[in-house]
This record gives C-alpha cells, sequence and structure tokens, in this order.
C-alpha cells in the first residue's frame, strides 16, 4: 500500500494554528461580543493574569486583537477584537481547502431583524455616540430604534455632522445631545458603550439583555481640523464596521426579551 505524504503546501494556515489553542479561542469568543479589560477576560476564562496575557500577546503578533490604554485609567488596557480581519482570515482559511468554503460578507438582512431598541453612550454625546445612532438607524432600515445619551453632554461636534454628511449621506444635525439622566428610566435590548469614560460610571440599566462596550478613541481634541478630521473618519469607518456585524448577529439570533439574563 503506497503512503501519502503530505507536502509544505498542505499545511494549515497560520490562522488556523493560532486561533486553534484552547485558550485563544475562548479569548477570541469573549472579545467577539465585547471589548475587555485583562482582568475582565480572566476572570471570564478562569486563568491565571500571566497566562491570558502571553496568548493575548500571540493573538496581536497575529493581528487577530488589538490593544490600547483606557481613556477612563491609563494603568488599564482594553483589548478587542478585529472583526473585519478575523472575518477575512476564516474565509481564507476556508478558501485554502476547496473555493467553496470561502465566506461571504455578513448579511446586512434588515427584514430578518426584529425590533431591537438600542441605546449608544459615550462621555459627551457629541460625536461617537451621535454617528453610531445614525449608522444603525439608517444601515438597518429602521430595524433598529438607535438612541445615544452622555455623562457630560456637549454640543454637537461639527466633524461629526461633517464626515456623516460627507462619507454616508447622513444629516446629523439636528440630533440633540441629551444626559444620562433622561434615558435611564427607558427599556433597551442593548446598550453599547464606546467610551472608556462613560463605561465607569453609565447607570445600570435592568432591562437591557445585552450591555457591550466598545471601546474608541475620541476624535474631538483641540488641534486643527487638518488633524483631527481624518480621526473623525477612521471613528465612524470603525463604527460602520461594528454596526455591520452587529446587524449581522441581530439578524442570525433577534435579541432577547428585555429583562431575561445575558
Amino acid at each position: 500500500m503506497t503512503t501519502m505524504t503530505l507536502g509544505p503546501d498542505c499545511a494549515p494556515p497560520a490562522f488556523l494554528q493560532l486561533a486553534g489553542h484552547p485558550l485563544r479561542w475562548r479569548l477570541l469568543s469573549e472579545l467577539a461580543r465585547s471589548d475587555r479589560l485583562v482582568h475582565e477576560l480572566t476572570a471570564l476564562v478562569g486563568e491565571a493574569q500571566n497566562l491570558v496575557s502571553y496568548h493575548l500577546g500571540k493573538l496581536r503578533e497575529g493581528r487577530l486583537v488589538c490593544a490600547h490604554r483606557s481613556a477612563a485609567d491609563g494603568r488599564d488596557t482594553y483589548y478587542g477584537l478585529d472583526l473585519a480581519r478575523v472575518g477575512a482570515l476564516l474565509s481564507a482559511a476556508g478558501g485554502a481547502l476547496h473555493p467553496g468554503l470561502r465566506m461571504t460578507a455578513p448579511a446586512h438582512d434588515a427584514a430578518a431583524i426584529a425590533p431591537v431598541r438600542i441605546l449608544f453612550t459615550c462621555s459627551g454625546n457629541s460625536a461617537r455616540s451621535q454617528m453610531a445612532e445614525a449608522l444603525a438607524r439608517s444601515m438597518s432600515n429602521g430595524a433598529i430604534a438607535a438612541a445615544s445619551a452622555g455623562s457630560q453632554p456637549k454640543a454637537l461636534h461639527p466633524n461629526a455632522v461633517r464626515v456623516m454628511a460627507e462619507d454616508y449621506g447622513l444629516d446629523i444635525s439636528g440630533q440633540a445631545p441629551k444626559n444620562l439622566d433622561a434615558v435611564v428610566g427607558e427599556p433597551f435590548d442593548w446598550v453599547i458603550s464606546l467610551c472608556d469614560k462613560v463605561r465607569e460610571v453609565c447607570p445600570p440599566f435592568p432591562g437591557a439583555a445585552h450591555v457591550v462596550h466598545w471601546s474608541l478613541p475620541n476624535p474631538a481634541t483641540d488641534e486643527p481640523d487638518v488633524v483631527t478630521y481624518p480621526r473623525f473618519q477612521e471613528t465612524a469607518a470603525e463604527l460602520s464596521t461594528r454596526v455591520g456585524f452587529l446587524l449581522a448577529q441581530l439578524a442570525e439570533a433577534p435579541p432577547q426579551t428585555p429583562g431575561a439574563p445575558r
């Protein structure tokens, strides 16, 4: 009987070797749900911090996970999953076995999404959460009843208005910043914080089935527009990507009844 020897081209893709480790896969699964601090990840996976940090380092080397200092406490680091890159690598891995296994982009079929209420929060409610509110409403064709609020509301930032109009054709000039206190009693299915600082002070929303954190840097600084406007574009693009993946999740699994355990 002839024995077949696998050549070097038959080695598993590097992505599978990296993500296939059981603990690294668990970390990826947790970060797919929400951006997390290291101590949160250690509690969720039940492993020592030095072991979790080691495997997070490997995932960062493979550019599956990104990290940045918390805007609330510079001693902490938030980790997040690069969903677009992971999706592309998964698709490529499937395609390496057979072209028919290459995945398609996540579905954004608004008809498949049950009505859902989502609150986006950031400290000033002047840029990130306002852009997220508009994108969620538009990209879902209204299936998402989106709202936004902040812990210390400020005037709507002109660059947020500009980037939504120029890059996405959305007019948010009529959206008004509001305080979290004004919406704390309202029923939301999802509460998504976009700011490390607001996550620390956000009041509880007992009816929310999902409480999620997307750790996005504040694009608004005192620097000239020539410096800050590209940051607004980057923030809007990141929000658009994240909202797109959220829509795919909602289409696959409609939200729980408010008040259900998460």
